[in-house]
């Protein structure tokens, strides 16, 4: 789908089709549409009946085809922990042990990209074009990144590689080179706020502040489990009650505490420097060096929440380090 609040990057797309490059990189912050801009953009290039317009006609067969799911002339290479539908091994042959215990890789693995490269060196099923997405780039690994190299660097006729990337400094600089970026700005908040109440998200002005204004990561956040962790949070270190806030048991619920921790100690922050928070949060300004210090080890704490040794130390830990406990 693509979003009315990424409407000017979509005319950007659509007037490239007369001089389509190989190979686009849609880079910007996760959360802002991105995906769904390079999946409806996917979809225009595949459509049968165009014509001339810069929106996919929605009623002929490929794009019908595009809307199930099963156009043959479509790749989406994302890691399995992302992927729509992931097929554990040995699920064939019914075996419920491999199936349950093989965790998802959180990498795009060279065979993924190997199979790419076969079906964009084939004929198109259709007669026109065979498109590949990949999202997100930086999450390919090195043999990975390899292999896609090498069809940039000798891109097939009529193949079309749609490069998705969160961090685009985290992909292969001779990727970057071999593609002309698009980049996809924070959109403005009164049509991602429109979006969002559309949505059914109540207080999505709130919502998306704290979002960073990226409305994808707002409905996520307001609509999902990771929303709930969140307000629980905020109701507790607006009730000062850190004991509370320490008796985590979940492990999920450790990295949505340390990003709330992270941006209220930003807001104080910028509120302390500038008069103005950025998230929303609430906190009242404190001391601005402080406060900083304490947003980056939130940030380092972040990366580890996945992988405590211990839950409730490692909540309490962030706790005791907040200033002026």
């Amino acid at each position: 789908m693509i979003y009315n609040f990424q409407e000017a990057t979509w005319s950007r797309l659509t007037a490239q089709l007369d001089r389509l490059p190989h190979s686009l990189l849609l880079h910007g912050t996760a959360g802002i549409g991105k995906l769904g801009l390079a999946e409806r953009f996917a979809q225009l290039l595949l459509c049968e009946r165009r014509g001339r317009a810069n929106a996919p006609c929605e009623t002929c067969e490929a794009c019908r085809w595009f809307l199930a799911g099963n156009h043959p002339d479509l790749r989406i290479l994302e890691p399995e922990v992302l992927a729509r539908r992931v097929e554990a091994e040995g699920e064939e042959a019914g075996d419920d042990e491999v199936r349950t215990t093989k965790q998802p890789s959180t990498e795009i693995k060279v065979e993924q990209v190997r199979a790419l490269s076969a079906f964009v060196n084939l004929g198109s099923h259709r007669g026109g074009r065979r498109v590949a997405i990949v999202h997100p780039a930086e999450d390919m690994n090195t043999s990975a990144a390899n292999a896609l190299l090498k069809n940039l660097e000798e891109p097939p006729a009529a193949a079309v590689f749609l490069l998705v990337s969160h961090r685009p400094a985290r992909v292969l600089p001779t990727i970057r080179s071999r593609c002309v970026p698009v980049p996809v700005p924070l959109p403005d908040p009164q049509p991602a706020t429109a979006w969002l109440t559309a949505q059914g998200v109540r207080d999505a002005h709130r919502w998306l502040a704290f979002a960073g204004g990226a409305p994808r990561r707002a409905l996520d956040y307001a609509t999902g489990d990771r929303g709930a962790a969140i307000e629980r949070v905020l109701r507790g270190l607006a009730a000062g009650d850190r004991v509370a806030l320490a008796q985590i048991k979940d492990r999920d619920a450790l990295e949505p505490l340390a990003e709330v921790l992270q941006k209220t100690a930003l807001d104080r922050s910028f509120s302390a420097l500038t008069g103005r928070s950025r998230y929303g949060s609430g906190a009242a300004a404190g001391n601005a060096t402080a406060w900083l210090a304490f947003a980056r080890s939130m940030g380092r704490h972040r990366l580890l929440a996945r992988h405590p040794l211990n839950i409730k130390l490692f909540a309490a830990e962030m706790l005791d380090g907040m200033p002026g406990l």
